[in-house]
Protein backbone atom coordinates (compact mmCIF):
# COMPACT_ATOMS: atom_id res chain seq x y z
CA UNK A 1 0.00 0.00 0.00
CA UNK A 2 3.00 2.13 0.39
CA UNK A 3 4.15 1.85 -3.01
CA UNK A 4 0.62 2.73 -4.39
CA UNK A 5 0.76 5.79 -2.24
CA UNK A 6 4.25 7.20 -3.15
CA UNK A 7 4.52 5.72 -6.33
CA UNK A 8 0.72 5.83 -7.96
CA UNK A 9 -0.24 8.70 -5.81
CA UNK A 10 -3.59 6.76 -4.26
CA UNK A 11 -4.51 7.80 -0.82
CA UNK A 12 -4.55 4.84 1.13
CA UNK A 13 -3.66 6.07 4.79
CA UNK A 14 -6.85 5.97 5.75
CA UNK A 15 -7.77 2.78 4.89
CA UNK A 16 -6.82 -1.11 6.01
CA UNK A 17 -6.04 -3.93 3.99
CA UNK A 18 -7.00 -7.81 4.33
CA UNK A 19 -5.49 -10.21 1.73
CA UNK A 20 -7.18 -13.75 1.42
CA UNK A 21 -5.99 -16.50 -0.97
CA UNK A 22 -9.05 -18.66 -2.12
CA UNK A 23 -8.54 -22.53 -0.83
CA UNK A 24 -6.00 -21.66 1.84
CA UNK A 25 -2.99 -21.84 -0.95
CA UNK A 26 0.46 -20.36 1.16
CA UNK A 27 1.54 -17.24 -0.56
CA UNK A 28 5.20 -18.11 0.22
CA UNK A 29 7.00 -16.25 -2.86
CA UNK A 30 7.27 -12.25 -4.03
CA UNK A 31 5.91 -13.25 -7.27
CA UNK A 32 1.72 -12.83 -6.65
CA UNK A 33 2.63 -8.47 -5.08
CA UNK A 34 1.72 -7.27 -8.06
CA UNK A 35 -1.51 -9.05 -8.19
CA UNK A 36 -1.88 -8.04 -4.87
CA UNK A 37 -1.60 -4.46 -5.44
CA UNK A 38 -3.70 -4.79 -8.25
CA UNK A 39 -6.30 -5.82 -6.20
CA UNK A 40 -5.89 -3.44 -4.06
CA UNK A 41 -5.86 -0.35 -6.91
CA UNK A 42 -8.81 -2.03 -8.21
CA UNK A 43 -10.95 -1.56 -4.70
CA UNK A 44 -10.03 1.87 -4.22
CA UNK A 45 -10.36 3.06 -7.96
CA UNK A 46 -13.73 1.05 -8.26
CA UNK A 47 -12.83 -0.75 -11.23
CA UNK A 48 -13.06 -4.39 -12.22
CA UNK A 49 -10.07 -6.18 -13.26
CA UNK A 50 -10.77 -8.60 -16.34
CA UNK A 51 -11.01 -11.53 -15.25
CA UNK A 52 -9.10 -13.47 -18.15
CA UNK A 53 -6.16 -11.79 -16.65
CA UNK A 54 -3.10 -12.87 -14.64
CA UNK A 55 -1.08 -10.66 -13.22
CA UNK A 56 2.76 -11.98 -12.04
CA UNK A 57 5.65 -10.25 -10.59
CA UNK A 58 7.40 -9.01 -7.75
CA UNK A 59 7.33 -4.92 -6.72
CA UNK A 60 9.82 -3.24 -4.87
CA UNK A 61 9.87 -0.12 -2.52
CA UNK A 62 10.56 1.84 -5.59
CA UNK A 63 7.64 1.06 -7.29
CA UNK A 64 9.63 -1.10 -9.81
CA UNK A 65 8.12 -4.83 -11.00
CA UNK A 66 10.98 -7.21 -10.77
CA UNK A 67 11.82 -10.50 -12.49
CA UNK A 68 10.50 -13.78 -11.63
CA UNK A 69 11.28 -17.21 -11.78
CA UNK A 70 9.83 -19.91 -14.29
CA UNK A 71 7.79 -17.39 -16.32
CA UNK A 72 7.36 -19.37 -19.40
CA UNK A 73 5.44 -22.27 -17.62
CA UNK A 74 3.70 -19.45 -15.77
CA UNK A 75 2.27 -18.06 -18.59
CA UNK A 76 1.92 -21.82 -20.03
CA UNK A 77 -0.22 -23.00 -17.23
CA UNK A 78 -2.28 -19.62 -17.39
CA UNK A 79 -3.59 -20.14 -21.09
CA UNK A 80 -4.56 -23.72 -20.23
CA UNK A 81 -6.54 -22.42 -17.66
CA UNK A 82 -8.57 -19.81 -20.04
CA UNK A 83 -6.70 -16.50 -18.94
CA UNK A 84 -6.09 -14.47 -22.50
CA UNK A 85 -3.98 -11.83 -21.36
CA UNK A 86 -1.05 -11.85 -18.98
CA UNK A 87 0.83 -9.25 -17.72
CA UNK A 88 4.60 -9.84 -16.47
CA UNK A 89 7.93 -8.04 -15.27
CA UNK A 90 9.62 -6.56 -18.52
CA UNK A 91 12.98 -8.51 -17.73
CA UNK A 92 11.07 -11.86 -18.26
CA UNK A 93 9.09 -10.30 -21.36
CA UNK A 94 11.54 -9.45 -23.17
CA UNK A 95 13.29 -13.07 -24.13
CA UNK A 96 10.13 -14.38 -24.79
CA UNK A 97 8.50 -16.15 -27.84
CA UNK A 98 4.65 -15.00 -29.07
CA UNK A 99 2.24 -17.04 -27.61
CA UNK A 100 -1.06 -17.18 -29.73
CA UNK A 101 -3.35 -17.87 -26.69
CA UNK A 102 -2.63 -15.23 -24.37
CA UNK A 103 -1.49 -11.72 -24.87
CA UNK A 104 1.26 -11.20 -23.00
CA UNK A 105 2.72 -7.74 -21.68
CA UNK A 106 5.90 -6.80 -20.12
CA UNK A 107 5.94 -3.66 -17.59
CA UNK A 108 9.11 -1.87 -15.86
CA UNK A 109 6.88 -0.27 -12.69
CA UNK A 110 3.21 -0.80 -11.21
CA UNK A 111 2.01 2.41 -12.57
CA UNK A 112 3.07 0.75 -15.97
CA UNK A 113 1.05 -2.14 -15.14
CA UNK A 114 -1.71 -0.43 -13.52
CA UNK A 115 -2.73 1.35 -16.81
CA UNK A 116 -2.86 -1.73 -18.49
CA UNK A 117 -4.73 -3.99 -15.83
CA UNK A 118 -8.06 -0.80 -15.13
Amino acid sequence: MAVLEKRVGLQLQNYDSYVNVVGGIKLNEPSSDLGIIAAIASSYRDKEIDGGTVIIGEVGLAGEVRAVNFIEKRINEAAKLGFTKCVIPYNNYKNLKDDPKIKVYGVKSVEEALNIII
